[in-house]
């Protein structure tokens, strides 16, 4: 389904590139907040760290949704962000940074989203950028 005109619309080998670009960066922030999870059992912002590790589980499964449901196979891959933000020992450090990769995304899908044709993809990427976003916030404040 298609609604008013994009210009510049991502297709084909462009959008898998974003779209596996993405997948591969929630990936390690998925892998990033379960190890922290793990690591600070009982402390007051691992309910937080928690939410957050979820929530990128929910959008590498919504990802690899949408990439299949283009006909494509998705990336296996686990982005680089995780080995930078694992070897960071200081919570507060840590979650910092991975508040950054949030920021990342953000941007990322601020650019990918206009230029994404399909009502629904659009939609479904939109919720993202928006729980990232708040995803930032509470950190922010939790820290």
């Amino acid at each position: 389904m298609h609604d008013s005109p994009v210009s510049n619309p991502m297709r084909g080998d462009e959008l898998l590139a974003a779209l596996n670009e993405l997948l591969e960066a929630e990936r390690a922030g998925a892998r990033v907040a379960l190890e922290t999870a793990n690591q600070i059992k009982g402390h007051d912002l691992a309910p937080l760290v928690i939410d957050i590790q979820q929530d990128e589980v929910r959008w590498c499964k919504m990802l690899l949704g949408v990439i299949g449901s283009l006909g494509y196979l998705p990336s296996t891959t686990t982005g680089d962000f995780y080995e930078k933000a694992i070897a960071i020992e200081d919570l507060k450090d840590r979650l910092l940074f991975l508040n950054r990769g949030q920021g990342w995304v953000v941007r990322r899908l601020e650019k990918l989203i206009p230029r994404i044709q399909e009502t629904n993809i659009r939609s479904q990427l939109q919720t993202m950028l928006d729980a990232h976003i708040q995803n930032i916030q509470r950190v922010e404040e939790g820290i």
